[in-house]
């Protein structure tokens, strides 16, 4: 009879813990197609282009800045690609350019600076960094709660007189909302 009682507790335990296993890995699954918004479903040339565009903007933006620095850029980025107002793709988004009053104006500017995305990178450690940083916030899903709806940053020694929302600066960049974004929220 003892024996019966163990084979049926061991049963049941056995069952218990696949249900969990179970549990726990659909809930992964579910959380990683979250994640991948940016590489789901598409041929790995275009990942691995998108990751080149994220990488050349870390580096040209924030190759010398914090770890934290580098991952604000990238979320700017993203979070631009998921703002209706900007292009639909990361590299669209990175070499964006505008026309405003007979200028043109490029959204990262690095970009208008003569072809500076096709030189190679000056410091390759930095380079290194800026693209594991780019696998990071674009496959694995990292983010900065402080800035999850920063769209515009620019460096702190210079002064937009920008009428946003800021939220934050990291190393040498300051970043904002915009007005909209901010609506609702309280400023504590």
């Amino acid at each position: 009879m003892e024996n019966v009682i163990r084979s049926v507790y061991m049963l049941m335990g056995a069952i218990i813990i696949a249900l969990i296993t179970q549990s726990i890995t659909h809930y992964k699954m579910d959380y990683y197609r979250g994640q991948d918004k940016y590489v789901q479903n598409i041929p790995v040339e275009t990942v691995e282009k998108r990751l080149n565009c994220m990488t050349q903007n870390i580096y040209r933006e924030a190759g010398y800045e914090p770890f934290e620095g580098k991952v604000a850029v990238a979320q700017v980025t993203l979070n631009r690609v998921n703002d209706p107002r900007f292009p639909k793709d990361i590299c669209a988004v990175v070499y964006q350019k505008d026309v405003i009053m007979e200028k043109v104006v490029c959204q990262f500017s690095w970009y208008c600076t003569n072809g500076l995305e096709k030189t190679k990178p000056i410091n390759n450690s930095a380079y290194r960094e800026s693209y594991e940083v780019a696998k990071k916030v674009m496959l694995e899903g990292f983010r900065l709660d402080g800035i999850k709806n920063a769209l515009y940053y620019h460096a702190d020694y210079i002064n937009p007189n920008w009428k946003l929302h800021r939220v934050a600066k990291i190393g040498n960049h300051v970043f904002y909302e915009d007005n909209q974004s901010h609506k609702g929220k309280n400023d504590d």
